[in-house]
């Protein structure tokens, strides 16, 4: 990995941890089943003039389209709106902190659900490191009984696993090129969040100030279309294995964004669940970031 590949991956942690920020400036004006469609309108609209410019399409109406609104389902409509009802009631740097539970569920749903990704003692170490985490963050408000706080943590933890499973499923796209499965199945998300938007939001009706759409159009263009872009770009040059690594920045970075711009200060307890959900994403990973002293950055193992 160069050292502009690897300040583009710095860039894309950057960017999706700051998603948390948007959304919570959004939420305040703008309900969340609009927050999502919004989202993915923009930035599926957005990627197909991309699309468009290199020369490719999207498929015709048929067979495709199936995966691309499963994909859209499990991607994008399903945890955009469970994050964004989320952050209504808890913090941006939480929610990013339980977001990162996604690799965990991964390799979990990936022993049952596929041949070749088997569990082994290091995949159940890091698994049990990151429920241990779920346990230090969100222990204390079980026994303080069943608050909007409790459910509002489970929503993003059920956005996780939604992206664990939009992982397994997507593995039946690789034949596609990565930018039209992207673009079809933002397409998907939209479609799907459309009709919740129009019947449960009536988005005509908003009072929605500059400031949360403006934060809707950074999370559309920046915090999706142009992270598409990004992943899809570093995708080719080094490797799914490098670009996992991302998975360790966003809850950092998410974490900075809310604490900075947000002023949020989060308990000791959110602080100790991000460093043994860490920990459980390297578990699963069979390694830790490793760095070279030569003009390449090398992270990990070789580029796959």
């Amino acid at each position: 990995m160069t050292i502009k590949e690897f300040l583009i991956l710095v860039g894309l942690g950057v960017i999706w941890g700051a998603s948390f920020l948007f959304i919570k400036v959004a939420v305040v004006a703008v309900p969340p089943f609009t927050v999502a469609f919004g989202r993915t309108a923009l930035a599926a609209l957005t990627l197909y003039l991309v699309l468009r410019s290199t020369g490719l399409n999207l498929p015709r109406l048929g067979r495709m389209w199936g995966p691309f609104l499963v994909m859209g389902l499990f991607n994008g409509a399903l945890p955009y709106t469970l994050i964004t009802w989320a952050e209504i009631y808890i913090d941006s740097g939480l929610a990013a902190i339980l977001n990162a539970l996604m690799p965990l569920f991964t390799v979990l749903l990936a022993h049952f659900l596929t041949r070749d990704e088997k569990l082994n003692w290091m995949k159940v170490v890091g698994i049990a490191l990151g429920f241990l985490g779920i346990l230090v963050l969100i222990g204390p408000a079980v026994l303080k009984g069943l608050g909007t706080h409790l459910f509002s943590q489970l929503a993003v933890i059920g956005a996780a696993m939604c992206y664990a499973v939009a992982v397994i499923f997507g593995r039946r796209l690789r034949d596609i090129p990565p930018l039209v499965s992207a673009t079809g199945q933002l397409t998907g998300a939209a479609l799907l969040t459309m009709p919740l938007s129009m019947v449960f939001d009536a988005p005509w009706r908003l009072s929605a100030t500059p400031l949360a759409v403006g934060a809707l159009v950074c999370l559309s263009l920046l915090g999706t279309a142009l992270a598409y872009l990004l992943y899809y770009y570093l995708l080719p040059r080094i490797g799914p294995t490098n670009v996992s690594l991302v998975t360790y920045l966003i809850p950092l970075t998410g974490v900075f964004w809310g604490a900075l711009i947000l002023g949020e200060r989060l308990h000791w307890s959110a602080f100790l669940s991000l460093g043994l959900i860490l920990a459980g994403i390297a578990g699963v990973n069979n390694r830790l970031p490793r760095f070279s002293s030569t003009s390449r950055v090398r992270i990990g193992p070789a580029a796959d």
